[in-house]
């Protein structure tokens, strides 16, 4: 099963190594078919502790880091990292860090 990808904002990095996400995502309402925004935290590792309040940054899932941490923070796009998983998913990877390039 291929490692999910999500984006979103940094709400707190009070915590050493670890981040706070808020990722938002629109849905349809299931009766009235308004368009609505559903929004999620997530506690996402952050290894240099590198990010701060405000920054947008993407998640990749991982194993369970500690209880609360199933996310790893992807660096900014042009850093070179590698990861331990599955050539496939490293491409994935790569092909976000490129959208993400301006």
């Amino acid at each position: 099963m291929p490692k999910r990808l999500l984006s979103g904002t940094v709400v707190s990095s009070n915590s050493n190594k670890t981040i706070v996400v808020n990722v938002t995502r629109r849905v349809k309402h299931k009766l009235y078919k308004k368009i609505i925004s559903r929004s999620k935290k997530y506690h996402a590792h952050d290894e240099n502790n590198q990010f701060k309040v405000g920054d947008f940054v993407s998640i990749m899932e991982t194993k369970p880091i500690s209880k609360l941490k199933t996310w790893i923070a992807l660096p900014p796009a042009g850093e070179k990292v590698w990861f331990k998983c599955n050539q496939i998913y490293l491409l994935q990877i790569i092909l976000v860090l490129k959208e993400f390039n301006v």
